[in-house]
């Protein structure tokens, strides 16, 4: 499905970019994957094996795109596709209900969730002008970009990124479709992740996903939920696919969801 693609993953070396990656290599391609931690680095580069060439590296830096999609062209021979998954939760940083949120809050998050996702799109797309034979960008959004869970997801700043890259990747496959730029975006909603390790371990929040995400018996979501459409859209199989939002989520969209009431 992907043989003689060259992809580069942003937030590649642990979680759904890993999954991604792993799946990305067994349908042919070979992949730069970029992660912040040295010891997700490390464990991503052993596991990956040849097929895969890892860097170090923060999405949210002016540059680390450019160096990891320099890499993928010197040692693959060419640049077929981005997949942005770089990004996580505010919370520590002070993201929350719009009368806690600090400022820097805000801006860290934002910086981490949307300033990431356009440096590494701009770096993408720069090199795919160059070349002048198309290419394809998938971000990632969430289903709190539009459907919201103020009980238990309140993180304001995160919500407002996630949404802000639907807009942003529409946008970019609007204005790049004649150069044959495709950009489109996966919104998951709660998956298995370092990022949703909060409300994992909270009973009432996993009673609710039960039916929020009502899918194989109620579950949270795993990374490797998102894989299959993942290669599909990196691959030539959605070549007249662009600026569409899919929504991998167990159901989220469209179940209400119970929330239980608090005994008094």
């Amino acid at each position: 499905m992907l043989r003689n693609k060259h992809i580069v993953v942003m937030g590649g070396t642990a979680g759904i970019g890993l999954s991604a990656a792993r799946a990305f290599i067994r349908q042919g391609a070979r992949v730069v994957v970029v992660g912040r931690s040295a010891a997700s680095a490390g464990k991503a580069r052993q596991e990956l094996g040849g097929s895969a060439l890892v860097l170090e590296g923060d999405a949210a830096r002016e540059g680390t795109a450019e160096q990891a999609i320099a890499l993928c062209c010197e040692q693959w021979g060419s640049f077929d596709g981005l997949y942005h998954v770089a990004g996580g939760s505010g919370r520590k940083m002070g993201d929350g209900p719009l009368h806690e949120i600090t400022l820097e809050g805000w801006q860290q998050t934002l910086e981490l969730n949307l300033t990431s996702v356009m440096l590494s799109n701009r770096a993408a797309v720069r090199v795919f002008l160059k070349v002048g034979k198309g290419g394809v960008i998938l971000n990632t959004g969430s289903a709190l970009g539009n459907s919201p869970v103020p009980q238990y997801f309140s993180t304001h700043a995160y919500a407002a990124a996630k949404a802000a890259i639907v807009g942003f990747s529409r946008s970019l496959a609007a204005c790049y479709a004649r150069d044959n730029i495709r950009v489109n975006v996966l919104a998951p909603a709660l998956v298995e992740t370092a990022m949703s390790r909060r409300a994992a371990g909270d009973a009432a929040i996993m009673d609710y996903i039960r039916t929020k995400q009502p899918l194989d018996g109620g579950r949270i979501g795993s990374p490797g939920d998102l894989d299959g459409a993942a290669c599909y859209f990196m691959s030539d199989l959605s070549a007249f696919t662009t600026g569409q939002v899919l929504s991998v989520d167990g159901g989220w969209a469209v179940s209400e969801g119970t929330v239980q009431a608090k005994v008094k």
